[in-house]
């Protein structure tokens, strides 16, 4: 685990955030860190897997950008199902109580609506989009980012989008009996519900996300929203993103037995992922097809379906699993699987990470399967990022305008 050096400070020291966040199905923190990063000060991540927990306290707990999440976020292990705020938090109750929340935010999880399974939508239980519409009722927040896969935004899910609208904002939708419903709403506008590319914003990955931003009726009344504009015109390719980590894996072998092999491995890598970013210029770049997390019910982890599979050999990797890290790689002599095999290096936790966005210093808890699952489920920060700092846009606007009238 990485550990930083830095001083601690007191509380009284600890500059707190103007705006607050709970966020539920906080994963392994890919959301939690671009909200973060935007200028939201969580009071909450709420999370059932329990290793993608231990990761959360874990980095909370070591970096000092997260100082006062140490004294006023609650890490909680639940069900979001069984989740109730004002009774659960204890570091976060009284703040809640005495300004409110600013931002509800959540990846529900995606199965119902993922090209990869069965699209069940709201017919699958894993569906939390009503839980999610529960905890807005309850808590009333000013603002309220959900975020999901884009296969939502496909017209079998017109319907549910539209129920889904309606309960927050008011209006019809058709219900199960072909039927048209009314709903008064609970009083809030949804702003916008569209897909980001994560590559637009510096992610190395083809990873289109749906995201639906809406706020309080009250708060964006007179205001406009502005949906986050690309912040890369050209993405960032996987040669790029990943060369310092591969010199490091090939550079622990570049004296002893495997000095020939290492090198010639690790430029035949590099030359083919950055032939791939050549070809593909000013069509997408050489950048990873759609990490996925995988299903708990089956083996170990690897990069996807065959098709992702594919996609990552023709970048030089090889997808039929993930790596050790260096240290336990040269521990278990595991170098033929990892780095030397035919199809090219396999990714490391670490490297999928980078592919998927985290810094550097973000740690993972669990075994190497648990951490590539808990990053492969993962919301890019950098993406989280962007809608963040748009919602705080409108947040602060409404506050000049609020404190001026």
């Amino acid at each position: 685990m990485t550990r930083t050096n830095e001083p601690e400070r007191s509380t009284e020291e600890i500059e707190g955030p103007e705006f607050t966040s709970i966020e539920i199905c906080a994963g392994a923190g890919g959301q939690a860190i671009g909200l973060h990063q935007a200028g939201f000060g969580h009071l909450a991540l709420v999370e059932i897997d329990k290793h993608a927990v231990e990761t959360l306290g874990l980095n909370i707990d070591d970096h000092e950008v997260w100082a006062w999440e140490r004294e006023h976020c609650d890490v909680l292990s639940a069900d979001v199902k069984e989740f109730e705020p004002y009774r659960d938090l204890r570091k976060g109750a009284e703040r809640l109580k005495r300004d409110g929340l600013d931002l509800l935010a959540g990846g529900v999880p995606c199965p119902p609506f993922s090209h990869a399974g069965k699209q069940l939508g709201k017919d699958d239980e894993r569906d939390l989009f009503p839980r999610m519409l529960e905890l807005v009722d309850t808590l009333k927040p000013r603002a309220v980012m959900i975020e999901n896969v884009r296969g939502i935004m496909d017209p079998k899910f017109s319907d549910y989008r539209d129920l889904i609208r309606a309960k927050l904002q008011g209006g019809t939708y058709r219900g199960d009996d072909g039927q048209s419903v009314s709903e008064q709403g609970i009083g809030y506008t949804v702003s916008r519900w569209d897909v980001l590319e994560a590559s637009d914003f510096g992610v190395p990955q083809l990873r289109p996300r749906a995201v639906l931003v809406a706020f309080r009726d009250d708060v964006i009344k007179d205001l406009k929203y502005e949906w986050p504009a690309a912040t890369h015109e050209d993405p960032v390719s996987v040669a790029k993103a990943l060369w310092p980590s591969m010199r490091d894996r090939y550079d622990q072998y570049s004296a002893g037995v495997h000095a020939e092999r290492a090198r010639e491995s690790r430029d035949r890598w590099l030359q083919k992922a950055t032939e791939r970013d050549a070809e593909l210029m000013g069509k997408g770049g050489g950048i990873a097809p759609t990490l996925v997390g995988g299903s708990k019910k089956h083996g170990g982890a690897d990069l996807g379906p065959s098709r992702a599979k594919a996609a990552w050999k023709l970048l030089g990797v090889s997808g039929l699993g993930v790596a050790n890290d260096i240290e336990t790689c040269e521990k278990k002599h595991t170098e033929d699987r990892d780095l030397f095999g035919p199809d090219g290096p396999m990714l490391t936790v670490r490297q999928a990470a980078i592919i998927q966005g985290f810094p550097e210093e973000w740690d993972f808890a669990g075994g190497k399967t648990a951490q590539y699952r808990q990053v492969g489920n993962a919301f890019p920060p950098p993406v989280a990022r962007a809608v963040g700092k748009s919602i705080i846009d409108v947040l602060k606007a409404a506050k000049e305008r609020d404190r001026q009238r």
